[in-house]
């Protein structure tokens, strides 16, 4: 029975998309797999397309949760009659993409409401450490909930509760936001071990961006849901 679709947010991940998009397609249950290329400047589209995938794309980068929404209402109108479970995975997984059979199996029981990865195998990440104590102390003061990986993008969640958490939180802020909503909501929540991998975060001054964006994000993030954490970000902005 196919009751799961597959979610990739992607950008310029032309050179890892393609055994991405293979290796979901393969996971049981999955016969749908949307590629949201937010605004690749390479072939990551057309190599998605390649490999099997349905391809949105956006013009301009519009970050992970607007790419989230898009492939999530892609798969509502590509298959309206079936209230599909959804699985997020990122664009540079590779082959292990296939040890995300682990994340479907607890929704797709009923066990759990979503399930949230777990790596085994850690891969340094760079100076990442403090957007995720960030992420995690902000989910235990909220909810009560110690989250291993909170940064974690593989997820799996019923519909029901992807659609109680919209609208998603900003950009990288998204996985905090989607723990911290569906908890307080009553939406059962459970971390999944699995042999995945993906790139490691380099030190350059892309990395250094990247990660100044993700510590925004999930700042901003919990702000709105935790009105205390305002005066740890007012620390953050620029004497005026």
């Amino acid at each position: 029975m196919s009751d799961v679709a597959v979610i990739i947010p992607a950008k310029d991940e032309a050179d890892r998309i393609g055994p991405t998009v293979t290796s979901a397609l393969a996971l049981p249950g999955v016969d749908l797999v949307v590629v949201v290329d937010d605004g690749s400047t390479d072939q990551t589209g057309r190599v998605a397309r390649a490999a099997g995938a349905r391809v949105v794309r956006h013009s301009r980068n519009r970050g992970k949760a607007a790419a989230m929404e898009s492939g999530a209402e892609a798969v509502r109108l590509l298959d309206p009659d079936t209230p599909r479970h959804l699985l997020f995975l990122d664009a540079d997984l590779g082959e292990t993409a296939k040890a995300a059979a682990a994340l479907i199996e607890p929704i797709r029981s009923g066990a759990a409401d979503m399930s949230i990865a777990l790596f085994a195998t850690r891969v340094k990440l760079g100076g990442h450490g403090m957007v995720v104590r960030l992420s995690r102390d902000g989910i235990r003061r909220a909810t009560g909930f110690t989250a291993s990986q909170p940064l974690n993008g593989q997820r799996c969640l019923t519909r029901d509760a992807f659609e109680a958490a919209r609208p998603l939180a900003h950009g990288f802020g998204v996985e905090t936001g989607l723990t911290i909503d569906l908890l307080r909501k009553g939406f059962r929540v459970v971390e999944v071990e699995v042999e995945m991998a993906h790139r490691a975060t380099g030190t350059d001054w892309r990395a250094q961006l990247h990660r100044a964006r993700q510590l925004r994000d999930v700042a901003l993030a919990l702000a709105t849901r935790e009105p205390l954490i305002t005066q740890n970000l007012n620390k953050l902005r620029p004497n005026r």
